[in-house]
């Protein structure tokens, strides 16, 4: 991707949104399973301060774009969750998990459908516009299947966890120590050493290729 002015403005608003949405659900979908603690943090909330965490949110893709790496990367600061509060614990710690990834592939659903109406809109504004639902589509459609790959903490690493027999969950459950690292090496380290093997290809790339496919043509637009 380009790092232009222009460009950057079309990717500022998805961005922000997917990454505050995504966060408000996991916190949304642990209140409504039992669990206060995000509400008693002012959690809750839709103001994308409230989500950003300095390193990953701003420094971390600062330097990415500084250094013209050709990729994003980043997280948000965690939603708190105490699983001890929810009802259901192993049931409901996959349904808190899956409620971030699944608010973005409907944030992706909202955008394709919108894109029908971008002619309705004043012509100069229609580029722009354009551009911002595509990369609402494209960042929301990413994001989810990144944070579904299962590697705790990131969210498909809890939701294999919650589904998996004992004998593989608690082995899984104990890389969350570690797992920032495993996933740093896989999708930071890895391309930069140019070593031949592209996991952002093969584990971001192409499914989520195949996802934004099918969302284009259960929308109407192929």
């Amino acid at each position: 991707m380009g790092f232009d002015p222009w460009t950057l403005s079309t990717w500022i608003l998805p961005a922000l949104l997917a990454i505050t949405l995504h966060e408000a659900a996991h916190g949304f979908a642990a209140k409504a399973l039992g669990d206060p603690t995000a509400a008693r943090l002012g959690r809750l909330s839709l103001n994308p301060l409230r989500h950003i965490d300095p390193v990953g949110t701003i420094l971390l893709p600062g330097i990415l774009i500084l250094s013209q790496a050709g990729f994003l990367f980043g997280y948000a600061k965690p939603v708190p969750v105490d699983f001890r509060y929810l009802r259901n614990p192993r049931r409901d710690m996959v349904l808190v998990a899956a409620a971030g990834p699944g608010m973005n592939l409907l944030l992706a659903l909202v955008a394709a459908i919108l894109y029908h109406a971008v002619d309705a809109v004043p012509e100069f504004a229609q580029d722009w516009i354009a551009g911002n639902l595509t990369n609402t589509l494209r960042f929301n459609v990413l994001l989810a299947v990144f944070n579904m790959l299962p590697i705790p903490p990131l969210d498909g690493g809890r939701v294999a966890v919650g589904l998996l027999p004992a004998p593989l969950a608690l082995p899984l459950a104990r890389l969350e120590r570690v797992g920032i690292v495993i996933v740093l090496m896989l999708f930071v380290v890895l391309p930069m050493l140019n070593v031949g093997i592209d996991p952002v290809r093969w584990l971001l790339m192409a499914p989520a290729q195949a996802v934004i496919d099918l969302i284009v043509i259960v929308t109407g637009h192929a």
